[in-house]
């Protein structure tokens, strides 16, 4: 009888779920223009959870933060209802260049998506409140506080805000007090108090932290 170690055992599961699902020639261009430009995507894992996500409600206006060269945004669309838009946000024009190739060569065409170049929290406020069904941040953690502000005015009812990169090295360090730590800890305490919202924590790539804003 095989009785694993439970370290090893962790990391082998954790392997089993990464590669679930296959990604397509799409997806696997995207991630290695990410290598090339130095962006880090999301895991496969947690590419599949937004895809089903987005699956899940029947997603037609999805808003993005952290375009990158398109992993994400490729699992979205992957995702969303024929008719969606994905509106994906992002500082550096080229790496949304590479993007926009990506899904196009996916067969999207250009209605539907829309990149805008620029800072999160400085676009999000201009986008029209409880207009949108999921919204999907990769963006600093510093700043994921204010992000679901925004993300929360911004969804309808059964819409779901999703958080990437919510467990880090530190976050079971409880002597941690680094400034991504504080700010990890601040956001799930702040989705877990927010009577509006149905939270879930999931161990997919980096941590998403992902809610359903109840109507």
């Amino acid at each position: 009888m095989w009785v694993p170690d439970a370290a090893t055992d962790l990391w082998a599961l954790r392997d089993h779920v990464a590669s679930y699902l296959a990604e397509d020639d799409a997806l696997l261009s995207a991630r290695a223009a990410a290598a090339r430009a130095g962006c880090v995507p999301v895991e496969p894992d947690a590419g599949a959870a937004l895809r089903f996500l987005a699956a899940t409600i029947g997603a037609r206006a999805v808003v993005e933060v952290g375009t990158g060269t398109g992993v994400s945004g490729l699992w979205l669309l992957h995702g969303m209802a024929a008719d969606g838009v994905l509106t994906s946000i992002d500082v550096d024009p080229e790496h949304q260049r590479v993007a926009r190739g990506g899904f196009t060569e996916a067969g999207y065409g250009p209605s539907r998506f829309r990149l805008i170049n620029g800072m999160g929290l400085e676009v999000l406020p201009r986008l029209t409140d409880a207009g949108y069904d999921l919204v999907f941040v990769d963006a600093g953690a510093a700043d994921h506080a204010r992000y679901l502000d925004e993300a929360v005015r911004l969804l309808r009812p059964g819409g779901i805000v999703v958080l990437a990169g919510v467990l880090t090295a530190n976050v079971l360090d409880p002597e941690a007090d680094d400034a991504v730590t504080l700010a990890q800890r601040e956001v799930s305490h702040q989705v877990r108090q927010d009577e509006q919202l149905v939270p879930l924590l999931l161990p997919l790539g980096d941590g998403l932290l992902a809610a359903l804003k109840a109507g």
